[in-house]
């Protein structure tokens, strides 16, 4: 089978995010399948840049097909970003022929977080008669609306509502990354006869030869060690959504107590604003993002980790953090502060869930876990390989992608 897929933001384990459309693809290739992703080469998410000189270039990344689309540079959420979006979607509609002929697929998938790629998609799909597929990461328009404060009838969002409802009508089949979307987009003119949940995922074997974490960060972690600290980890995105300002007031009313310390380790745009938020706190320390590779040398090593989000009507529709996974098949307890329809945690059996934005509840969580017994960590542990194994393994939701094509 030939698989296309869209993803502005597409990135690998070597350039960074988004990794998702990496381990399907790869997956797929093994499987014998030939798979094609387009992205534009300029993404806030990658930490490795892409340099092209064409408006489109080729290159193969472990046997999957990555075609760069030229975008102007951008920071921020502003008009340039804007301006990168659109060069992009209107860029690959221009070439949909071209593509159609080049990589004749047989399945086309709309995956880029914003809806515009969705009628490039449809039009490929005619051209080759190919299975068009739309997956939905965020629910847009309504993130803008809900979380944004944008009006209903802002131009940009009706003209993005339009782009949804066209995408729910046309398409063969949705995807979602997120449990609890079928009312939504029934409402917007979805056949849920179309509609498939496939959640984040993890590769095993990089658990099995993990890459070894940076040497000065090691450094950091085994004096920690030595000295019989208690770790509190974060590790990926420091994002407003992610409110880790919480977690640095959790550090605070913890600061007192010097058998625990805070770890950051990530890159984002709240980066400075934590540090800045920390300053005067002996008890955190903040560190560079690693390869992810390395990732699960980094989280054996810590005793406890945390995730949250702001609150937010909108995660009634669940969440799908890859983090999450990480912290799962890491097989350490998780502090959960996400007020969700989907409370991943509380169905694993694998931490605490918190409400969010509530530093002291987060603090006492962080001390409930420090008093847990072996007995206790090790059915954790138990619990989230179980968990992940069952709903999150790449293999296994490849398979079930493939499934949804075939159909």
């Amino acid at each position: 089978m030939n698989i296309l897929i869209i993803n502005h933001y597409a990135g690998s384990p070597a350039m960074g995010m988004e990794f998702r459309p990496y381990y399907f693809a790869k997956q797929w290739v093994e499987n014998g399948h030939s798979v094609t992703i387009l992205a534009a080469d300029n993404s806030h998410l990658r930490k490795a840049k892409v340099v092209i000189k064409n408006k489109i270039e080729e290159e193969i990344i472990d046997g999957i097909k990555y075609v760069w689309v030229k975008t102007p540079a951008y920071s921020g959420n502003g008009i340039s970003r804007i301006l990168n979006m659109l060069t992009f979607a209107l860029r690959i509609r221009f070439n949909a022929k071209k593509f159609s002929k080049r990589y004749s697929p047989d399945a086309v998938i709309a995956s880029s977080t914003y809806i515009a790629d969705n009628y490039v998609a449809k039009k490929i799909s005619k051209l080759t008669g190919a299975k068009y597929i739309y997956e939905v990461h965020d629910l847009w328009p309504l993130s803008l609306i809900e979380v944004g404060g944008m009006s209903e009838r802002n131009p940009v969002i009706a003209l993005m509502q339009r782009g949804e409802n066209f995408a729910y009508k046309n398409c063969d089949a949705v995807v979602s990354l997120l449990p609890k979307t079928q009312e939504h987009m029934k409402a917007h003119g979805l056949d849920l006869s179309k509609w498939y949940y496939i959640p984040n995922g993890v590769v095993i074997e990089d658990w099995e030869n993990p890459e070894e974490i940076p040497a000065e960060l090691k450094e950091v972690i085994d004096n920690y060690k030595k000295e019989n600290k208690f770790i509190v980890g974060y590790a990926g995105t420091m994002g407003i959504s992610n409110s880790l300002d919480t977690l640095v007031d959790a550090a605070k009313i913890l600061k007192d107590n010097d058998e625990i310390v805070f770890m950051f380790v990530g890159y984002g745009n709240e980066k400075e604003n934590l540090k800045n938020r920390a300053e005067g706190l002996k008890n955190i320390s903040f560190h560079e993002a690693i390869p992810k590779k390395a990732i699960p040398n980094l989280l054996k090593d810590m005793d406890v980790l945390c995730v949250g989000a702001v609150k937010s009507d909108l995660y009634r529709f669940g969440v799908s953090p890859n983090k999450m996974i990480d912290y799962m098949i890491a097989g350490k307890p998780i502090v959960q502060y996400i007020e969700s329809g989907y409370d991943i945690i509380k169905l694993s059996e694998t931490g605490l869930s918190i409400e969010t934005e509530n530093p002291q509840a987060l603090a006492d969580a962080i001390l409930e876990v420090k008093q847990m017994n072996p007995g206790q960590l090790e059915k954790i542990k138990a619990n989230g390989l179980k968990f992940v194994m069952e709903n999150h393994e790449y293999k296994l939701l490849s398979e079930r992608y493939i499934e949804i094509m075939k159909k």
